[in-house]
């Protein structure tokens, strides 16, 4: 199992956690909802929990909890200028389908 974040997406997350004194890393995970089934959560991590699973890449700390990891498995973060929009995108090879609107994805 790995979940990874490119170096873009590192050097953004790494000044977001600089900004959070108890933060311990970057959770990621997933909450049912939205027309496809699944929406993407971020969070700062303020505790690993017993079940959460750790990931280092780029020298970011990624926190995952079991009950989303099968469907994160070989997932990417990546921070993408689009225009004049940044955000981040969650490349997820697991993913079936999307909603319309990119909101959310069905497994």
């Amino acid at each position: 199992m790995a979940i990874t974040i490119t170096e873009r997406a590192a050097a953004h997350v790494k000044g977001m956690l600089s900004r959070e004194t108890d933060a311990q890393g970057l959770r990621l995970g997933l909450t049912k909802s939205g027309c496809s089934g699944y929406a993407y959560l971020m969070d700062f991590a303020r505790r690993v929990e017993e079940t959460d699973r750790v990931f280092e890449s780029n020298g970011v700390t990624l926190v995952v909890d079991a009950d989303s990891l099968q469907l994160l498995d070989g997932m990417e973060l990546d921070y993408v200028r689009e225009g004049l929009n940044e955000a981040f995108k969650f490349n997820n090879p697991n993913v079936k389908s999307a909603c319309g609107c990119g909101e959310s994805v069905g497994f």
